[in-house]
């Protein structure tokens, strides 16, 4: 595995040492075993024709507990079909300390970690404390759209590593699409990669569009879906609960405190001006109408772009990041009877798209990864109720306490530079002209932090430069997440069930807890994968390598997962 740090970088630990830090939590990377069929004999590599058709899905904010714990009111054609028809890993994690939408999906399909990959959060701070979004590119602007802003997704440029569709374009001489679709400018440009092309749904318009850092114009296909203005048709129309009342018996009605009645519905999709404009279509994503969107879009693509029917025999791609989960789970919480339809109605438009599938391609020859990019918390007031302590932890006054304190204590102020939770910078220029060592303004900050009601663990720059990954669970995972020139020199971590919010509703997630890590890992297809649940412990960083085996390509540069061999054929 490689190591965390540069060579150039001083520290007493080799790169050798290194690169076990981040071992224990997943051995046994490394040459995946040969392919074997179903009566246990050997198969080579040639046996079996490559998918004409990789689909690879997110559904942002899915916790895999909510795949367990509603799956018996699945229907039968989506996550029914992938739970029966695919392996299944039911000990899946991403497995990195900041579990985030930008950092999970980079997960996906470079296989790498933050440390590696440069994706270090949906935002981060410059060197001069000014905001940066994760795919945030100026040179480019979205197609067809009336504004592009500065802090806008429109290009990978962020990106420090390749993906495995950049690899299978390099194999393929270009051969093969990737084409990516999500709720989430972030969803859609991550799965891409450098190589791949990324549309998005865009905020003011309901439109799906690109950017020109892949195209100038967009293709015939998607300017017919945009004329066709799919997006209109739900205005003066409501989201309203798929099964029976007696279905959702057990969700906890905690909505936002601003919210009327226990659960809200109906849901009705307006705007205050009368007519569809940004705040009715701003409405759309807080509900299942932002992934049937996105799934038709999906579909479009499929058409226009013929994928998964390549002249030339390549496989193509098409990454699908449906964002509605995460929406709704941020505003009502996991436990909610929001959530809980939610997935429902997710679970068949999926459903409907895989038949559009097998109509179109067939099945068989196409290969399905479904997984998330982070689960969430429980709202605190659903937590507190089952006697758990949970709280919203205000950032600003866990700043502003620790600069007074450090303050207080070193007799200079000044010496927190900003934060930007869980992360926090200081003014290593004030820490060096007044002649203190880094190192003691770090332990004081760090013990300052946890006398604070709510702050499990701090991590310091000094020690995540010096590894600290071998300690424990946490500490490695944090270690993951890390990135030595762009991260904060204090990484906190909240008590569990805890988060930094500045708000008084809905939740959460970010940590490196369970409730944040575990995330579903289902992958199906007849020709390579062996059906069945499996208790092994995976790793989200394991899908592009394992993909990689399957399609007889390199593996991302910067991949540091295993061959999923349990569940190949």
């Amino acid at each position: 595995m490689p190591a965390i740090f540069r060579p150039a970088l001083k520290t007493s630990l080799t790169l050798l040492a290194c690169a076990a830090l981040l071992a224990p939590l997943h051995a046994g990377a490394g040459a995946a075993a040969p392919a074997a069929r179903a009566d246990g004999t050997a198969a080579t590599k040639e046996a079996v024709a490559r998918p004409r058709l990789l689909v690879v899905m997110v559904i942002d904010g899915l916790p895999s507990e909510q795949v367990q714990r509603y799956r018996d009111q699945f229907g039968q054609g989506g996550l029914r079909r992938l739970l029966e028809q695919g392996a299944s890993f039911t000990n899946a994690h991403q497995a990195h300390g900041i579990t985030v939408t930008a950092i999970g999906h980079t997960a996906v399909l470079t296989g790498a970690y933050p440390y590696r990959h440069g994706i270090i959060g949906n935002n981060w701070l410059d060197a001069d404390g000014r905001q940066v979004y994760c795919t945030e590119d100026t040179r480019y602007t979205y197609i067809g759209e009336p504004a592009t802003d500065p802090h806008d997704g429109t290009s990978p440029a962020l990106l420090r590593v390749d993906t495995l569709g950049d690899q299978l374009r390099y194999a393929t001489g270009n051969r093969s699409k990737v084409v990516t679709v999500s709720g989430k400018d972030r969803g859609a440009i991550l799965l891409a990669g450098k190589t791949g092309t990324a549309y998005m749904f865009m905020d003011k318009t309901g439109d799906f569009a690109s950017s020109t850092y892949y195209m100038q114009q967009h293709p015939a296909w998607v300017e017919r879906f945009r004329a066709g203005k799919p997006q209109d048709r739900y205005y003066g129309k409501a989201w309203t609960p798929l099964l029976p009342d007696s279905a959702y018996a057990d969700d906890a009605p905690f909505p936002a405190p601003s919210l009327k009645g226990p659960n809200r519905f109906p849901f009705m999709f307006y705007s205050e001006s009368g007519a569809p404009a940004a705040d009715y279509y701003n409405r759309l994503k807080t509900s299942p109408a932002v992934d049937e969107l996105t799934l038709e879009f999906a579909r479009a693509a499929v058409e226009g772009e013929q994928l998964g029917s390549n002249p030339s025999g390549a496989t193509d791609v098409l990454g699908i990041s449906l964002s509605g989960h995460d929406y709704v789970n941020h505003a009502y919480g996991p436990e909610s009877r929001m959530s809980h339809d939610h997935l429902q109605q997710v679970d068949r438009k999926i459903a409907a798209f895989f038949d559009f599938l097998d109509r179109r391609i067939g099945m068989d020859n196409v290969l399905v990864v479904l997984t998330a990019d982070h689960g969430f918390s429980n709202t605190p007031e659903f937590s507190r109720q089952r006697r758990i302590d949970a709280a919203r932890i205000d950032p600003k006054a866990v700043t502003a306490g620790l600069g007074k304190a450090l303050a207080e204590r070193f007799g200079a102020p000044g010496l927190v530079k900003t934060s930007y939770l869980p992360e926090i910078y200081l003014d290593y220029a004030a820490i060096d002209k007044r002649g203190l060592a880094r190192a003691d303004v770090e332990d004081a900050a760090a013990r300052i932090l946890l006398a604070q009601p709510g702050i499990a663990e701090v991590f310091t720059r000094t020690q995540m430069e010096r590894g600290v990954a071998a300690n424990s669970r946490m500490a490695t995972l944090m270690q993951r997440a890390w990135n030595r020139e762009l991260s904060g020199d204090l990484l906190v971590v909240p008590a569990a069930y805890s988060f930094f919010s500045g708000g008084a509703e809905g939740t959460t997630h970010g940590t490196p807890y369970n409730y944040d890590t575990s995330v579903p890992l289902l992958i199906m297809g007849k020709r390579w994968i062996r059906p069945g649940a499996l208790g092994q412990y995976a790793e989200v960083v394991d899908i592009a390598p394992t993909l990689a085996h399957i399609l007889r390509v390199r593996a991302p540069a910067a991949a540091e997962g295993r061959v999923l061999t349990e569940a190949l054929r």
